[in-house]
């Protein structure tokens, strides 16, 4: 069987290697291990953004919610008035 190539060399290969470990370096140093306090603290301030935004976001869904079903409600009896319309004309029209 041919092998067909297709225009990635070992060279390509290498340098994206180099530039895969140049990037995972800097991601190191920017994110170097802190003290144990220092990361307690920062672990502490991340969880309390995360409570307070899904918090929010539960309180959105539920004012979401909670104008969705005043919004079928209304539908719901607007259809019952006008399905009763209908039928009292429907009706008045039979007895004529």
């Amino acid at each position: 069987m041919a092998h067909h190539d297709r225009g990635v060399g070992a060279g390509s290969v290498l340098l994206a290697f180099i530039a895969g470990a140049v990037a995972g370096a800097a991601v190191a140093l920017i994110f170097a291990p802190a003290s144990g306090e220092e990361t307690r603290e920062y672990l502490g301030e991340r969880a309390r953004e995360g409570r307070e935004r899904a918090a929010q976001a539960a309180r959105q869904g539920r004012e979401l919610l909670n104008r969705q079903r005043e919004t079928i409600a209304t539908a719901i009896e607007r259809g019952r008035d006008a399905y009763q319309s209908a039928r009292e004309s429907a009706a008045g029209g039979q007895d004529a």
